[in-house]
């Protein structure tokens, strides 16, 4: 697990003058105008569109309106500008807008045939438009509509592009219709006072209306929600409708959430079984997402990660706001609050492949103690994940989690993601360090990847992508001394999340399946059952999202389901 930082080069003044830009007064629109652009919100991709060098990419978050948006990242001489050619009339007046955020944004035209135009803004962390217009020459009966970022800055988002005006004749995007109704809901969650609910997306649906009772309560744009200001105990029933421009559609079929006799949010006890993900805060190439983008099958959101401070042993954290699209500290706060709603827990990471963070003397561990229960107020944090990848000191780390423990009380969530090698014997510092504080360790959720040939508890040598290699090396942590609620599974959710020891989801229910029912086992079967087993984590809820969440959307559920 290592994040991609990114560098950040100071644009030279010396192009300030370059910038400024004139702008031409918007023209009037009249009842023939059109959206003369194609594929102007990009849900078919990069189609009718041309980005240099590579540049550009279609993602599904963050998004402005409809499923997908822009994303162009500038690289070395390469500012990312993404043309489309567009059909205009002669001795027309068009208004060009766009919806952009992120790093330095351009909107222009060329070709016009009078006065090409652009505008653009600095960084912006939330969607802004940008709008300008130009008039058309004579002769003119195309332009060509640009975006483009700047030099040395970060990725920018582009979504609905316009070019309003008369027709051309180029056939721009169709008129959207009225969506379709949203089919799969269900209810992902329940506290004392909120219901949290999921549902397919629907195709063409710019945002969704949640009703409970028949009457409207919240309104999303993504396939999620939490309705809150509940009565403890009480039933409910929900459904749902898809919107856009064109209109909304019928109500969903109902479902009933039932809120629990008690509960305290975040505070609220995990599932007897559990899915842990790792969730980026910084863009590597996996689908961006905010707290509020991740499955709900995930139980344990650990947020990767931490860094190392100049003092020994404390860490921080900083969003990486830039990289992620935008995200605020108060978005991300809120939706934390939100998860903690729905029964979830957020667990700030430590360590990572690159993470430097040492505890090695008293000092530093009562710094690092100090360091996370800080951000734990901070930010909502539910407790620590310790990865540290390059090794720790088990008597000192010992001594940091009993201290954070002693802050934090009984609600503290420690979980840990050892290497395989750490784990191979219970001299081993993580496996130490785990037995350690067993009285207070939630879970251990083994890496198995990234990993050579390993050891299983019968002796034997197991090579990692088997059913045999995840069984066999688990059975070591539970032979050893861990109970079996502390022990889980820990796999990359697609062949690019991780080197090697990628699996499908289905050898990785298997994997469980033995362990806790001595059933679809491979030639490795444990001399009993753990049927107390705690689940599965993964690398990473990005990486799941990027490949259609087809790895929460398979282990999530047969994880929920075990005995």
């Amino acid at each position: 697990m290592s994040p991609l930082r990114r560098s950040t080069r100071l644009w030279s003044s010396a192009v300030t003058a370059a910038l400024a830009l004139s702008l031409a007064g918007a023209g009037q629109a009249s009842a023939a105008d059109v959206n003369n652009a194609k594929n102007a919100g990009f849900e078919s991709g990069l189609s009718n569109w041309t980005c240099s060098a590579g540049s550009g990419t279609t993602v599904s978050s963050p998004v402005h309106g409809g499923s997908a948006a822009l994303k162009a990242t500038p690289a070395g001489q390469d500012d990312a500008q993404c043309a489309q050619t567009v059909a205009v009339k002669p001795n027309s007046t068009y208004s060009l807008s766009a919806w952009v955020q992120g790093g330095y944004a351009f909107l222009g035209v060329t070709g016009t045939g009078t006065t090409d135009v652009s505008t653009w803004t600095p960084d912006s962390s939330s969607w802004k438009q940008l709008t300008t217009s130009f008039t058309t020459g004579a002769a003119t009966t195309s332009v060509t509509v640009y975006t483009h970022g700047w030099y040395g800055q970060a990725a920018y988002y582009a979504d609905d592009v316009s070019v309003y005006g008369p027709d051309g004749g180029g056939g721009g995007d169709p008129a959207p219709t009225v969506p379709a109704t949203p089919a799969g809901l269900a209810v992902s969650g329940t506290t004392s006072s909120s219901v949290s609910l999921s549902w397919n997306a629907v195709s063409g649906a710019t945002g969704y209306n949640v009703y409970r009772d028949g009457t409207k309560v919240t309104a999303v744009t993504g396939a999620s929600a939490t309705v809150t200001g509940l009565a403890a105990a009480t039933s409910y029933s929900f459904q749902v409708t898809a919107t856009n421009s064109a209109g909304e559609s019928a109500k969903s079929a109902a479902v009933t959430g039932t809120t629990a006799t008690s509960g305290t949010g975040g505070g609220t006890s995990l599932p007897r079984h559990a899915v842990t993900g790792y969730w980026q805060n910084f863009n590597n190439g996996a689908t961006v997402q905010r707290i509020s983008d991740v499955s709900a099958q995930y139980d344990i959101i650990a947020v990767a990660f931490a860094d190392a401070t100049s003092t020994p042993g404390a860490v921080s954290f900083t969003l990486d706001s830039a990289g992620l699209g935008g995200y605020t500290v108060d978005q991300f706060k809120a939706d934390i609050a939100a998860k903690h709603a729905a029964g979830k827990k957020v667990v700030i990471s430590v360590g990572g492949q690159n993470g430097t963070v040492s505890v090695s003397d008293s000092a530093s561990a009562t710094n690092f103690a100090n360091s996370v229960y800080s951000l734990m107020q901070t930010y909502g944090f539910d407790g620590v994940d310790i990865d540290l990848e390059n090794g720790l000191n088990p008597t000192y780390m010992s001594q940091a989690l009993r201290s954070l423990s002693a802050k934090a009380g009984s609600s503290l969530v420690i979980t840990m993601a050892p290497q395989t090698i750490d784990m191979q014997s219970t001299s081993a510092g993580y496996f130490q360090t785990a037995l350690n504080v067993k009285d207070i360790l939630t879970v251990v959720n083994t890496q198995y990847y990234n990993s050579g040939s390993m050891l299983g508890c019968d002796g034997k040598v197991y090579s990692q992508g088997s059913v045999d290699f995840l069984t066999a090396l688990a059975c070591i942590q539970l032979e050893g001394g861990l109970s079996p609620s502390q022990v889980g599974l820990g796999l990359p959710a697609s062949t690019s999340a991780a080197g090697s020891g990628y699996v499908s989801p289905t050898v990785v229910n298997n994997a469980l399946d033995c362990l806790t029912k001595g059933t679809n086992c491979g030639s490795f079967k444990p001399s009993k059952t753990y049927p107390d087993l705690r689940g599965a984590m993964t690398w990473s809820t990005n990486w799941d999202a990027a490949a259609g969440g087809s790895w929460s959307g398979s282990v999530g559920p047969h994880v929920h389901a075990l005995p």
